[in-house]
């Protein structure tokens, strides 16, 4: 998704020093700072860049519990995790062989053996986190020089294959290349306890230059009905976006379908409602109409990658920040930020501090933006310009739910029952029984804790009084002793963040 060599000469061109991220002074917009109760806060984990690549299983799962509690505590709500980077798996599967980006070697099973993609997904959802799976649909081959496991499917069937510059592809004009792709992703929802199914910015490949894709065969042999090779391309790509989806409503339909294409729909230049810029197209390049597949609620949310910064010549990020907002299809919107680039840039009327306040100031501003996607993870957990710090003090400084999907589902479980204090060895405990339920959609499936003094209003939408996002029905209270008298309260939370109305026990502590 990140590496393109087309995409980076345009998304880097910033100044080289880090700046500390600071409280903006005036923006002509409200600061960013204010926490709301709703909103997804998430991170990229990449597998691809070869991060993990021959970790032993121990050193891996230390890492990676490392990486997550360091996003847990910095307010990170989900986590979109790489499982298949090329036609390959993070996760025991049947159909496709094990990563060469876990192992060394594709098709090598991990030893001692272990499925990361489960563990991740548990792990998650210990600390209330969602888990999208990302998966890469057409890549096979980041190179040629890559080695294919002996019982790829490629061998089996190499006609569903191309070849275009340095990598391979499964083809995206043939119905086999959608029904394996389809079959994968079934694959992964029959078995594994995912919140949502996640693709990036490869649908047909960035272009190489001096070079076409090579499908004037298929052209011929499919393509009658259509005049123009191009809208036939993202007929392709939208016959597999809308099996995706029905196929994943069918299985598990509290799973989400979500994409982050790369930061440009279309220039003005090329289409009048286009946004004022001068970059790579989704639409005209890469064959993604990502706001048809909105308008037609084929995806569940759109992340566009905004990797640039305000102010870029060629595609500036308050432009298309705005522009987005604009045209969101009717589908929750998320900005995917690089946060090397952001801590990279000056703002460009206060160049002593980075572009960190200004862009959350953004974000905050649209009511049609619900959040932000970091990029990636490991620059959030390594303090990049001390990015994380400025998300701890104050752009996450209380907890957030995930925005609703109130689409997919509304109907929120019932209130949690029974809710009593109860000593304990461990100490004084909070406890409280599950709200009875009728299907699995209504399932509450974790919790919300909220403190008030004894005497306060209860405001269930203000984050600063949540004191625990918890998956168990019970809560250690901070006994002190017994005098202080605390009002608690707590809900009950869906799959989907749909939140009950409020039970409160009266406590001494």
């Amino acid at each position: 998704m990140k590496t393109n060599t087309l995409v980076l000469g345009l998304l880097f061109s910033i100044l080289p020093c880090f700046m500390q991220a600071q409280a903006p002074s005036s923006v002509g917009l409200a600061t960013g700072t204010t926490c709301p109760k709703r909103e997804f806060r998430a991170a990229w984990i990449q597998t691809v860049n070869g991060q993990f690549r021959g970790m032993s299983t121990e050193r891996m799962q230390q890492t990676l519990v490392e990486q997550l509690n360091s996003l847990h505590a910095a307010g990170i709500n989900a986590i979109i995790f790489q499982v298949r980077p090329e036609a390959d798996a993070l996760y025991v599967s049947k159909l496709e062989p094990w990563s060469r980006f876990l192992t060394g070697v594709q098709g090598q099973a991990p030893e001692p053996y272990w499925d990361p993609m489960q563990f991740m997904i548990d792990e998650c959802h210990k600390r209330c986190m969602e888990f999208h799976a990302w998966i890469n649909p057409y890549r096979v081959k980041t190179s040629l020089k890559n080695e294919l496991a002996p019982g790829h499917l490629y061998y089996s069937h190499p006609e569903w294959f191309v070849t275009y510059g340095d990598q391979l592809f499964f083809n995206p004009a043939l119905s086999e290349s959608r029904e394996h792709i389809c079959k994968v992703v079934e694959d992964i929802l029959s078995r594994y306890d995912v919140d949502a199914i996640h693709m990036d910015d490869y649908f047909y490949p960035y272009p190489v230059k001096g070079q076409d894709f090579p499908d004037d065969k298929d052209f011929a042999r499919f393509g009658s009905g259509f005049t123009d090779k191009g809208d036939w391309r993202r007929h392709n790509v939208n016959l597999l976006i809308e099996q995706l989806h029905e196929r994943i409503r069918a299985i598990k339909p509290w799973v989400k379908f979500g994409v982050s294409p790369f930061g440009v729909y279309r220039n003005e230049s090329s289409y009048p409602l286009g946004s004022k810029t001068s970059a790579l197209q989704n639409y005209d390049d890469l064959y993604a109409d990502v706001l048809l597949w909105a308008r037609e609620g084929w995806i569940d949310y759109n992340i566009p990658q905004l990797y640039w910064n305000i102010g870029h010549p060629r595609a500036d990020y308050a432009t298309l920040i705005d522009w987005w907002a604009r045209n969101t299809g009717n589908r929750p919107l998320f900005i995917g930020q690089s946060v090397s680039a952001i801590v990279r840039g000056a703002d460009p009327e206060n160049p002593s501090i980075n572009q960190l306040p200004r862009k959350m100031a953004l974000v905050r501003h649209y009511q049609t933006i619900g959040g932000n996607c970091f990029w990636p993870a490991s620059a959030v957990v390594k303090n990049e310009g001390r990015f994380r710090d400025a998300l701890v003090t104050t752009y996450h400084k209380y907890p957030a739910l995930p925005p609703v999907f109130d689409f997919m589902d509304n109907d929120a479980p019932g209130k949690v029952r029974k809710i009593k204090p109860i000593w304990t060895e461990d100490g004084y405990i909070l406890c409280w029984t599950a709200p009875k339920y009728r299907d699995e959609m209504n399932r509450a499936i974790r919790y919300v804790v909220y403190r008030f003094s004894a005497k306060e209003q209860i405001d269930i939408s203000d984050p600063s009084h949540i004191v625990a996002i918890t998956p168990v029905p019970f809560y250690k209270l901070p006994y002190d002793d017994g005098k202080s008298k605390y009002r608690y309260v707590v809900t009950a939370l869906d799959r989907l963040w749909n939140e009950s109305r409020p039970a409160s026990k009266k406590v001494k502590l």
